[in-house]
């Protein structure tokens, strides 16, 4: 037989031991919001339930010849060597922004082949450095 302080014991143990669990329970809830995935070409064509009117980033490379600038943003393709989307951004493109390179725009999809995107995020390697540091760096050798 237990004695009461061993009672009092587990009973704070499990009292803790739900309110830890809650605790993560709410956290991992309100990142799954918070968290944005993004989708190839692909997966979005492929993908039978995509909401129309939900924020989300579409990934892949610029389309080599298929960047046409307008007058006041950019109209391109994001292919993943297996389907493409035609993305249409209005405002003032990264500076790592280029045909063949990796691209995540954000924004929402109009239909499954054309996408209305508000943000560009340029992807680059490992190897990248600023123009600014690099010019820098050959100036002081």
């Amino acid at each position: 037989m237990l004695t009461k302080k061993a009672r009092l014991r587990i009973f704070y143990l499990t009292l803790l031991s739900f309110f830890v669990a809650t605790i993560i329970f709410l956290v991992l809830k309100s990142l799954e919001e918070n968290v944005v995935y993004f989708f190839s070409p692909t997966e979005i064509y492929y993908k039978s339930n995509i909401s129309l009117n939900k924020k989300i980033r579409v990934g892949g490379l610029v389309k080599e010849g298929s960047v046409k600038k307008k007058e006041k943003g950019i109209n391109f393709v994001i292919t993943d060597l297996k389907n493409e989307i035609i993305v249409s951004f209005t405002g003032i493109v990264p500076n790592l922004f280029s045909e063949g390179k990796g691209v995540i725009a954000e924004g929402k999809l109009r239909d499954k082949k054309y996408f209305i995107t508000n943000k560009i995020l340029a992807k680059h390697d490992e190897n990248y450095m600023p123009p600014e540091v690099s010019k820098a760096l050959a100036g002081t050798k």
